[in-house]
């Protein structure tokens, strides 16, 4: 978050009783537990939430592979990946690393990135005219600490016809996005009808709950 510190420094000798320098101590904590916020992703849609909520951050990504245990819930694989890229970046003193992962579940089947046309097509079939869950899973990690949370929200699809999903796949080229769609463009305009929870959630990053969870952290 946004903030400014301004601080006199005064030796402590020039404080003679015990309240004086109780209070600067507590300045010098304060300054020492400033933490830079480090954004680990490449989704511009994740950047473009936290700069609308006020967010000044850093960017630092790597590239981690998506894959998880064949055994694991789906409801706990976004969690599962965001914890994975955060422990696959470095972190340093003073810094809070966020890491994040989307997935859409139907029916128990999570659907990721299309890898073509065809894939893109198959995943909007599916999800035309059904519900379906968008789950996103967060981790904040420090060189002291580590906190995941996630949040779901559901999405109501209106029927696409076959030209619909042509449309939407010539025009907006949902390649990158989990569920070959996203709810900011044309197919969240037209042709979903009902959402239960978070819209941000569904872009990409529950930001209601990331601002709760650094409310403990002082940011610069």
């Amino acid at each position: 978050m946004r903030s400014i510190l301004s601080v006199w420094v005064i030796p402590f000798q020039a404080y003679e009783n015990a309240e004086s320098r109780l209070y600067l101590h507590r300045i010098y904590q304060n300054v020492n537990k400033m933490h830079k916020l480090i954004l680990a992703s490449k989704s511009p849609r994740r950047s473009w939430l936290l700069q609308q909520a006020g967010f000044t951050f850093e960017l630092r990504v790597a590239d981690v592979e998506e894959d998880f245990p064949a055994d694991l819930h789906v409801n706990e694989v976004a969690g599962y990946l965001a914890q994975k890229k955060a422990q696959a970046i470095p972190v340093y003193p003073n810094e809070v690393l966020l890491t994040a992962d989307s997935v859409v579940i139907l029916d128990g089947v999570i659907f990721g990135k299309p890898t073509d046309y065809d894939d893109a097509a198959r995943i909007l079939r599916a999800l035309s005219g059904r519900m379906h869950q968008v789950i996103t899973g967060v981790c904040l990690r420090t060189t002291e600490s580590e906190q995941l949370l996630s949040d779901e929200s559901k999405v109501y699809f209106e029927p696409l016809s076959d030209a619909e999903i042509d449309y939407y796949i010539r025009t907006c080229a949902p390649y990158d996005k989990a569920g070959a769609y996203a709810i900011q463009e044309w197919i969240g305009l037209c042709k979903i009808t009902r959402l239960e929870g978070s819209y941000a959630n569904v872009m990409g990053l529950p930001v209601h709950r990331v601002y709760e969870a650094l409310k403990s952290y002082s940011l610069q």
